[in-house]
């Protein structure tokens, strides 16, 4: 219904804003569950995804006021019921954080499983693996994920994740900082929004050690009192539209970003011949000369984020040479792919590993979002072709991405929103 529609082939001028990280502020706002006063969090990105997250704590009883367009107050005193309303929970994956930040409140949560992006298995056995760990009991039946601490609350202990985990990291984290006991999390993931996670909790008063290493420690304590938070910018919004940059051409200053966490998209686009200038809450991206062929295997971080697999694909449709792109972390992640092909992209997929064949000139054509990531690669993709490109379920693009037509738009890009007739019709009789 509603579409993107862009015109291609124009360079890019200006400055782009980051807003705050979607992965972050996903696992902070479950977090307030577990404080026991108002929570102040700043720097709330404004997508889909809070939306959704927000009515769930309102849902269960939570008082959350809008402060202004990128703050809310959260107070959860009052929050005293346990199972989160189905048919909101499986709008986004995120939902899955309710089920850690439940039993450390409450010692019991009952969550459905997640919804969000489907692109292969993406199992949460290590996050039960954690919570059987610290003494719950986890059964999965009637369409929802029960969980229960045998003894009333958790109980700390040691957990090997088998995989590298990101949200089994920071749902065990949730589930641990009220606990009895200490939490010790071997094979922890790295990412900056796990370390935002735990500077938050640290910030309400919690005691834990060792976020941003692959051991963190989680010292239980009585409780959490409120404050405030303000939420780290997103690095795969900033990296979107640094590859944004790099496909159409021009030069853009893309501030509110830490550009350390930066680092590991920077030194990809450097090698493909963009040129890249850090500066202290900024970068410059500029791309004057062609884009030249790379190899890049996505890994957990500080390697090269997975959520970036789908726009840097995008890029290497259109780099001189033939580029491999290996997936590392997820099963499936290349279903985006015929979409490209509808434009005249070459990519040759064999399980985990895509073959691109860069081409001189991508063509527009009617294409659609199947995922997050996968709609912002579009977009990149219409971005660099000649001719008109329209993108079609752009609801999975808003999920993540706050106000995208608005920022590419700004400096100097060609692409509206358009509704269909039906869609205005129906507008107007609701």
């Amino acid at each position: 219904m509603t579409k993107y529609v862009i015109h291609g082939g124009k360079p890019l001028f200006g400055e782009i804003e980051i807003s705050g990280a979607k992965n972050a502020a996903v696992a902070i706002i479950p977090a307030a569950l577990l404080v026991d006063g108002v929570c102040r969090i700043e720097n709330i990105p404004q997508i889909s995804d809070v939306t959704s997250i927000l009515n769930i704590l309102q849902e269960l009883g939570a008082d959350v006021r809008t402060v202004n367009r990128t703050t809310v107050d959260v107070d959860c005193s009052h929050v005293r019921n346990a199972k989160v309303p189905e048919e909101l929970a499986r709008k986004i994956r995120a939902s899955y954080y309710l089920i850690g930040a439940l039993l450390g409140r409450f010692g019991c949560a009952e969550v459905p499983p997640p919804g969000g992006c489907d692109f292969g298995g993406r199992p949460i056995d290590q996050h039960i693996k954690g919570f059987v760990a610290m003494g719950a009991d986890v059964e999965v039946g009637g369409g929802y994920i029960h969980a229960k601490a045998k003894s009333g609350r958790m109980q700390g202990t040691q957990v090997y994740l088998d995989i590298v985990s990101v949200g089994a990291t920071m749902n065990i984290m949730l589930a641990a900082v009220l606990a009895e006991g200490m939490t010790i999390i071997e094979n922890a993931a790295k990412e900056p929004h796990v370390v935002d996670l735990a500077n938050f909790l640290n910030s309400m008063g919690a005691d834990i050690m060792g976020a941003g290493t692959d051991v963190i420690k989680i010292r239980g304590v009585a409780r959490l009192t409120g404050g405030t938070y303000s939420i780290i910018p997103d690095q795969i919004e900033a990296g979107t539209y640094m590859a944004a940059v790099a496909a159409a051409g021009g030069e853009v200053l893309i501030r509110n970003v830490i550009p350390k966490h930066l680092e590991c998209i920077t030194a990809k686009l450097l090698e493909m011949g963009v040129e890249v200038e850090e500066r202290d809450d900024a970068v410059l991206v500029r791309r004057c000369a062609p884009l030249t062929r790379t190899n890049i295997k996505t890994l957990p971080y500080p390697g090269f984020p997975t959520d970036m697999q789908p726009q840097i694909a995008a890029i290497l449709c259109i780099a001189a040479g033939t580029s491999v792109l290996t997936e590392g972390v997820w099963d499936n992640r290349y279903r985006y792919v015929d979409e490209f092909r509808r434009m005249g992209a070459q990519v040759q997929v064999d399980g985990k590993i895509a073959v691109i064949e860069g081409v001189k000139q991508l063509t527009g054509a009617r294409i659609r979002a199947c995922d997050l990531r996968a709609g912002a690669a579009m977009v990149i993709a219409g971005l660099a072709a000649h001719g008109v490109t329209e993108i079609g379920c752009v609801h999975h693009i808003e999920r993540g991405y706050e106000d995208i037509v608005r920022k590419l738009s700004g400096v100097g890009a060609d692409v509206r929103v358009v509704v269909t007739p039906d869609e205005e019709k129906q507008a107007q009789v609701g």
